[in-house]
């Protein structure tokens, strides 16, 4: 099998190359017979990587994609399991009602918080399993690949779906560093060997 190179990055405002370029070769003189040399190296395609803005736009849509099913599926959960938030004097902008909820660990908060994230991550999952892009990447022209240029393999979206909840986790700074990376990869990436290219 040859070996293969990682892909070659870019961040000019060019069209995204989509594979590698086609070797040319001289005509063979007419008393020679053409010889076919086996290449050992597959070409790196040149990629264009994506910043941060118009990736959080993506995950923007992305949000408001899973933001009804996931409401659904909690109220259904909640009915079912006898589980709410206080009734009396709910307010949902008052910050202060929502940091006591979040202190006393309220199990409906908790049970919330977790099918969110659960709903969250399964469809990141499946998107980039299935497409290498999620609903809000395909809108926007983005795809995830490996470094070398191929879709991510399952095992890969498996750790970027771990490295957005250490994105998560590190009170979002894992998502902030794709601003100031100059490979523009933020944790998820540098976790799974993913980056995030136009398309």
């Amino acid at each position: 099998m040859p070996e293969r190179e990682p892909a070659v990055l870019r961040d000019e405002p060019a069209a995204a190359a989509t594979g590698a370029a086609a070797a040319t070769a001289a005509p063979p003189r007419p008393s020679q017979p053409a010889l076919q040399r086996p290449t050992s190296k597959r070409e790196a395609p040149s990629v264009y990587v994506v910043g941060f803005w118009k990736r959080l736009a993506a995950g923007l849509i992305d949000f408001f994609v899973i933001l009804p099913v996931a409401l659904l599926i909690i109220f259904i959960v909640s009915k079912i399991a006898g589980v709410h938030l206080p009734a009396k004097n709910m307010k949902l902008l008052d910050v202060d009602m929502w940091i006591d909820l979040v202190l006393a660990t309220d199990s409906a908060l908790v049970m919330g918080l977790v099918l969110f994230i659960a709903i969250a991550l399964t469809y990141m999952l499946v998107f980039h399993i299935t497409l290498g892009r999620t609903l809000g990447m395909r809108v926007l022209k983005m795809k995830v690949i490996d470094v070398y240029g191929d879709p991510p393999s399952p095992a890969r979206c498996v750790a970027r779906c771990a490295g957005y909840l250490a994105s998560v986790a590190t009170l979002f700074l894992g998502f902030l560093w794709i601003g100031f990376d100059s490979e523009k990869r933020g944790l998820q990436d540098w976790i799974a060997g993913t980056y995030v290219i136009r398309v």
